[in-house]
């Protein structure tokens, strides 16, 4: 853990290159110590019908969800979530100087006796932290 899913809406398809956001999330998250590298997991969905803002289609959106398993301390969340934000805000920095974006992220708890995992990620890495 932590998972780190992008929700967009289709209108930036072609001004965000949105592999190369999904690898700054992941780079900012694999450095900050409170995620293991090996759990983290960055995905990007397009959102194909949305509304937003006074209905004009050229508004659009990109929301950062992040879930984690509970234990870590707020601070130790608040500190996560801002940097990790930070690096959206920056990656998107460009666009946002041109187009009508609204950024959002939220992090949330997974309580771990309801959520099993198994994998074989940390096999394959030569740093498995």
């Amino acid at each position: 853990m932590p998972h780190f899913h992008i929700e967009y809406s289709a209108n930036l398809e072609d001004v965000v290159d949105m592999a190369a956001l999904c690898e700054a999330i992941r780079a900012e998250a694999a450095a900050i110590d409170t995620f293991p590298m090996a759990g983290i997991r960055v995905r990007a969905t397009r959102v194909d019908h949305f509304a937003m803002a006074d209905g004009d289609p050229k508004h659009g959106f990109i929301d950062l969800s992040v879930r984690l398993r509970e234990g870590r301390a707020d601070d130790v969340k608040r500190d996560a979530i801002t940097r990790v934000f930070a690096a959206l805000k920056d990656f998107m920095a460009p666009t946002l100087a041109t187009r009508s974006i609204a950024l959002s992220a939220e992090m949330r708890d997974i309580n771990a006796d309801l959520s099993p995992k198994f994998g074989t990620v940390r096999d394959h890495l030569e740093d498995p932290s």
